[in-house]
């Protein structure tokens, strides 16, 4: 068994609370939950163990992406994170298999098969599958980790991975496995492929990256699914080579059972995103920094599958003992007294100790005791959310080289206390940004089963949408601020929307308007003034997107105040845009056209840094009034690059590359740096460059661009041969003072030269 691992479910929690959940937005999340028509989630065990209130999750519904796309998953947890008062870790994985499904049924699927069609639980769809039997069933045979920190929890000489420090007894969720679940990255097989690490302290992201079973192999030690079926609660499998190879059942039948020391390859998917966690506030299950919803926008990978699934971990743990460097046999009374700077003894008889609900005696001299809400199975919990199946298909033919932007429906019909902790209605992303000739795809997806008093217009207990342009406003509020380069269509503020004959949403055709605004495709007619007769789901297709300008839209049906206002921006640029997250870890940003690109060594920032790029031609430049003077030189070897932030962004004078492409046939050509804000000042940027790439260090962002300078070679030859010309004056001059005898002779031979010449001519 591979001894390094890392104690994920045992690391920071508020002393006074253990309540912390996590919800999935987008993609659409769960949290157990099938089609219920209730607000409270019928079967917390259906499929996995969220330790969620019960309350939240949505209603099934599935969507598919395209390999290669951009997805914005988003979520809300309800502790903090990027934050001192607690440690806190977000994992982001996926699965994809033949198998996974959502089922029919909100029953958990049995251990024993014989309950399900055919004597086979895989293959029944009446219930919902992620992980399967095969992958449960040696779980449960396998010898849990006894390297682990259990505080004082009693496992009751459990044994088995499924009994860990949060769930003693072994409660079955699904085909989750217990121990896999509360630990990462888990040292046994995984059919869970990674995304992303978000964590708090980012210098443990080489660990994880090396660590993930995306580069690194599993082993374990398994026997054949069928006798496990037969034998599930007799066999205990070891978790090393040496005890799995002599391994047997029954232990004293020579011709009994072997088991196998199996290796379970890397997926070979490359290194998982690793980096800072989004800021968090404690109790407060809402949105980050700003307003804006904690976010990670995934590059959706060339899985390409029918059947996948994601889900999002999130572990809060206490800095009461160090969780990263505790095992079984720590003493954690120890640390814990030393850490209140008693003896052991003291802190012992004052209740500075590890246990449920402690009655600690803060006052020496005082005779009463405080009670701590202490439950050392949740001092450092993991709570979990997950989507339902969705599809990853082959991007299609034509699209290579162009940015595939999904733009989905997240939220459920109600007010924000009926859907609570999930959301009311929103698109996702609310702001898009978007370069000519990208393509977006517009899907979403709803349900008919919502509670039947919840808030909303339509048909009770259906969620359903649509997308219309926003009108003008119908008075004047002076200049129109432009949200970016082209016209403004629509205004946030109204709720009507825009005269269809005067539309020019996106550019799309008066096909697609009508598409978006009736959800018509596959649906002949019925009463549509409030969708009721619409389906559930949407797909408008790829479209891709070349006319300029700010777009505000709306959905019709859920624009009111019983639910608020359901609107959102596209921002359709006429120049390449790309924005990436980096850290302490490092990482890169690159344009669609590889134009240019950002490179960030590992310890380079502090801190997350949200980095975005842009290319301006020289002409957009000039035309959106930014270029105020040019910088020196006589033409652009590039187009303009800008970096944002533009302050200093480095620690202790570090620097990060940037690479620019440069045209190979410019002679001279020298890099300038200016602010986008006042393109009037330059200064020189030192660089060198090799054919056409030119490479630059420097501390922080702003607007770089490559000036020829075409005259630079002759001037310098011109200058070159002055030099040399002074010189040789000089040296001759130098030369005939200490040598006058040569000077008069070379006189002499002068004036023969003369007359030789006066006699020709």
């Amino acid at each position: 068994m591979n001894n390094f691992h890392f104690v994920y479910g045992t690391i920071l929690i508020s002393v006074l609370s253990v309540i912390a959940d996590i919800y999935l937005h987008n993609p659409r999340g769960g949290n157990n939950r099938l089609d219920e028509e209730d607000r409270n989630v019928r079967n917390e065990k259906r499929l996995f163990d969220s330790q969620n209130n019960n309350r939240g999750g949505y209603n099934v519904g599935s969507l598919y992406y395209y390999a290669g796309s951009t997805l914005p998953i988003e979520w809300t947890n309800q502790h903090s994170c990027k934050n001192p008062n607690s440690h806190c870790e977000i994992i982001l994985q996926y699965m994809c298999d033949d198998q996974v499904r959502d089922g029919a049924s909100t029953q958990t699927i049995p251990l024993d098969q014989d309950a399900c069609r055919l004597g086979n639980c895989n293959t029944d769809k009446e219930y919902g599958m992620n992980e399967n039997f095969d992958y449960y069933a040696n779980c449960r045979a396998r010898q849990r980790n006894k390297g682990l920190f259990t505080a004082d929890q009693n496992l009751n000489n459990r044994n088995r991975a499924i009994n860990t420090r949060q769930n003693p007894n072994g409660q079955r969720y699904g085909y989750e496995c217990p121990e896999e679940r509360d630990y990462y990255p888990y040292w046994g097989p995984t059919p869970w492929r990674d995304i992303a690490i978000l964590t708090n302290d980012a210098t443990r992201c080489p660990q994880y990256k090396a660590e993930s079973a995306n580069v690194k192999p599993r082993f374990g030690c398994v026997m054949s699914t069928d006798f496990l079926k037969e034998n599930i609660n007799r066999i205990l499998l070891p978790n090393t080579k040496e005890e799995c190879e002599v391994y047997r059942y029954p232990s004293n039948d020579p011709d009994g059972m072997k088991a196998e020391w199996k290796e379970f390859p890397a997926f070979g998917i490359g290194e998982p995103d690793c980096r800072e966690t989004q800021f968090s506030r404690d109790n407060h299950l809402g949105n980050g920094i700003g307003g804006q919803p904690l976010v990670y926008n995934w590059t959706v990978p060339d899985t390409v599958h029918e059947n996948c699934v994601m889900r999002i971990r999130y572990n809060i743990s206490t800095g009461d003992y160090d969780g990263w460097n505790t095992t079984y046999d720590t003493d954690v009374n120890a640390q814990l007294a030393d850490k209140v700077g008693l003896s052991k003894n003291e802190a012992d008889q004052r209740g500075f100790v590890f246990e449920n609900n402690p009655d600690v005696k803060v006052f020496s001299e005082a005779n009463f005791e405080l009670e701590l809400a202490v439950n050392t199975a949740q001092f450092g919990r993991t709570f979990e959310d997950r989507s339902f199946a969705f599809a990853i298909r082959p991007r299609p033919a034509g699209t290579a080289g162009r940015t595939i932007s999904n733009l989905n429906v997240r939220g459920k019909r109600g007010n924000i206390v009926q859907v609570y902790p999930s959301v009311e209605y929103d698109f996702v992303p609310n702001t898009l940004e978007m370069g000519t000739s990208n393509y977006v795809h517009i899907q979403w997806t709803g349900s008919n089963t919502n509670n039947p008093n919840n808030d909303g217009n339509g048909q009770a207990r259906s969620d359903r949408n649509n997308i219309v342009e926003l009108g003008p406003p119908t008075y004047s509020e002076g200049n129109l601020q432009s949200f970016g380069p082209g016209p403004i269509y629509g205004k946030y503020g109204v709720n009507y929307p825009a005269h269809v004959v005067n539309s020019s949403f996106l550019g799309l055709s008066q096909q697609d308007l009508l598409h978006l605004a009736f959800n018509s495709p596959g649906q002949f007619g019925g009463e549509l003034s409030q969708l009721d007769d619409a389906g559930t789901y949407f797909d408008l297709g790829l479209r891709a997107i070349s006319q300029i300008g700010t777009y505000h839209y709306m959905c019709t049906r859920n624009n009111d105040f019983s639910n608020r206002d359901q609107k959102g921006r596209i921002m359709v640029l006429p120049y390449l845009t790309s924005n990436q997250a980096i850290g302490w870890g490092g990482g890169s940003l690159a344009l669609a056209d590889n134009k240019a690109k950002v490179m960030v060594e590992q310890g380079t920032f502090a801190s997350l840094q949200s980095l975005r790029m842009e290319e301006w031609s020289p002409d957009q430049a000039l035309e959106a009034n930014r270029l105020r003077s040019p910088p020196a030189g006589d033409d652009y070897a590039s187009n303009f690059i800008v970096i944002q932030p533009e302050t200093i962004i480095t620690e202790n004078g570090a620097t990060f590359t940037i690479q620019m492409q440069i045209d190979p046939d410019a002679s001279g050509v020298e890099i300038y740096r200016s602010k986008s804000s006042d393109m009037a000042s330059w200064t020189k940027v030192p660089s060198s460059v090799s054919g056409s790439t030119a490479s630059l260090q420097v501390d922080q962002g702003g607007v770089y661009v490559a000036r020829s300078h075409q005259n630079l070679g002759p001037i310098i030859g011109i200058a070159v041969a002055c030099v040399v010309v002074a010189l040789i004056v000089v040296a001759t001059i130098v030369y005939f003072r200490k040598n006058p005898a040569s000077f008069e002779k070379l006189k002499s031979g002068a004036r023969k030269a003369e007359r030789s010449v006066q006699n020709r001519v």
